[in-house]
Parts: C-alpha cells; structure tokens; sequence
C-alpha cells in the first residue's frame, strides 16, 4: 500500500488538504488529520487496518501516528478489541470552542445592558498567557471614554478583568504567570509586589469583583467580575470602566452591584448553578467601597 497525501475521508466536511497551498503543507500534520476524520459516527472505532485502508498509508506507518496521537489524548485505545476511538481531548477542544461561540453570542447582551446601567464602557475579556484579552466592548455615548482596543492583551496584574481571571486560577499558576511575566508598573498604583498581589487576589475570592484603581491607566476606575461556565470555573470576566470622576468610591458598591448581576446573569446563560456564582446579597455582605482595600490611599 502505498503513502500518499490525504485527502478528506469521504463522509466527512473537512476540507481536503490540497485546499492549503502548498508552500504551507505539512504532511504530517495532513495525514494525523486524515486519521482523525476517519472516525465517524457510523465507525466510532476503528483498527489499525482498517485506518489505514481508509487513509492510503502503511499499517507501520498509521501505527506510529497513533501511538502519538494517543499519547496526546487525541485517540485512545479500546483494550477490550484494540480498537481506536477518539480520545476525550477531541471532545475537550470541541467544548472549548462551543463555549467560546456561546460566549460571543450570549455575553453582548448583558454587556450592552451594563452600559446602559451604569453609562460607563463595558468590556468582555478571556485570558491567554497571562494576558487578559478584550475580546468584546462596548462604547458609551459619553464623552472621556475609556481607551482600549478589541483583541489586545493587557497586563493581567494591572486591569480589572485580568485580576479576576488571575483569582480563580490555582496559585501555583499566578506564581507561574508572575514569574513569566514580572509585574510592570504602569502608574504609581500599580501592584508589583508578588504577597501585595496575591492578597488581592484573595480579596475579590472573598468578595466576587475586583477594582483596577487607576493601575494601568492614570484617571480611570474600573470594576469587574467573573463569568463562569457549568463547571464552575471563570471563562471570562466582564467590568465597566471610566474616569475617576465618575466611578468615584461612594458609587462603587452600586457599580459593583450591577457588574456582578451582569457577570451572574451571563453565567446561568453559560450552565452555570447559581451557587457558583456571586449575587449582589453576598457582595452587601462581605464589602463597602469605603471598607475596599483596593481604594485606600497606600493600598
């Protein structure tokens, strides 16, 4: 049998590799993904044989993709019969990328609704290696708006947003990240000590949202909190953002009211239980924006 370039298994919507020029082909990256659209829901498990009928290729050769592909947990191995199936890997990705679709389509009203509250930008924001990302915003019809751009990372130590995705990592990973990526001073409010961070962060697990007071950009204020998905974890987090003169301390337990409504709302629409998420009841309780470490002079 001979090794030839895959094409898509027939049955299948994946588009055949010559549809990628060939200054970019990887061959074998084709033939892992041939394999992989072999598997079908008529054919949940297949052997070695018989993938490599399917695929055009050496049973020694597919036997070595799928060594590699199992390891990986893209493929696994049914001990009864030595069959392959797909791996729970596949269906981990797939999820992350429903979830991501999800998101998008279920965060903009809850984002347009916050701004309407509070007359203040509302952000929507995912972190990527250590890096809080705006992946949505909405602008406020007013004047002094808040300066930030679509697809752009920010400094997870120094924004509202990044800090909340920070708190519901394990701390084991914020000392990762922090190792990774220092912690840059931006204004003179900026954290940028290691202990001083990680008791923030402990602050917004206690209290559910957290303040960037004037530590990335000098003259603005911003409040966030998490959005969690069914299994509890924060996927995003979503916050308002605007000049000090507005966001002033004596309006930030109202603000924070409606950004954490906001962030619950979003959660449930994501299959969160309304255990995991924080409601304005438990914010009244565990803080005062007077008591707020976050805006003490020092802090």
């Amino acid at each position: 049998m001979r090794d030839t370039a895959l094409e898509t298994s027939p049955g299948t919507s994946a588009p055949a590799a010559a549809a990628v020029s060939p200054r970019y082909r990887i061959q074998a990256i084709e033939r892992a993904v041939g394999i992989l659209n072999a598997f079908s829901v008529d054919e949940p498990e297949l052997g070695v044989t018989e993938l490599a009928e399917r695929v055009g290729l050496h049973k020694s050769t597919v036997h070595r993709f799928m060594v590699n592909l199992d390891a990986a947990g893209l493929v696994e191995r049914n001990p009864r019969n030595g069959r392959y199936r797909l791996g729970l890997h596949i269906f981990e990705l797939g999820g992350l990328v429903m979830q991501q679709m999800n998101l998008w389509d279920e965060a903009l009203p809850f984002l347009e609704g916050l701004v309407r509250d509070t007359g203040e930008t509302g952000h929507l924001a995912v972190l990527d290696g250590g890096e809080a990302i705006y992946i949505e915003r909405v602008e406020a019809r007013r004047a002094l708006r808040v300066p930030s751009a679509i697809g752009r990372g920010y400094p997870a130590h120094a924004t509202n947003l990044g800090k909340v995705l920070l708190a519901d990592l394990p701390r084991e990973r914020v000392a990762e990240i922090v190792a990774e990526k220092g912690l840059a001073s931006y204004t003179p409010n900026t954290i940028t000590d290691p202990v001083r961070l990680e008791a923030e962060l402990e602050r917004i697990r206690e209290r559910g949202y957290a303040i960037d007071d004037e530590e990335y950009d000098e003259g603005l204020r911003c409040i966030g909190a998490g959005v969690r998905d069914h299994s509890g974890h924060v996927v995003s987090a979503l916050g308002i953002g605007g000049p000090v003169t507005r966001i002033t301390p004596a309006r930030v337990d109202e603000l924070a009211e409606l950004v954490m409504t906001a962030a619950t709302g979003l959660s449930r629409r994501l299959g969160a239980h309304q255990s995991g998420a924080y409601t304005p009841a438990t914010l009244r309780v565990r803080t005062t924006a007077s008591e707020s470490p976050a805006l003490r002079p020092g802090a």
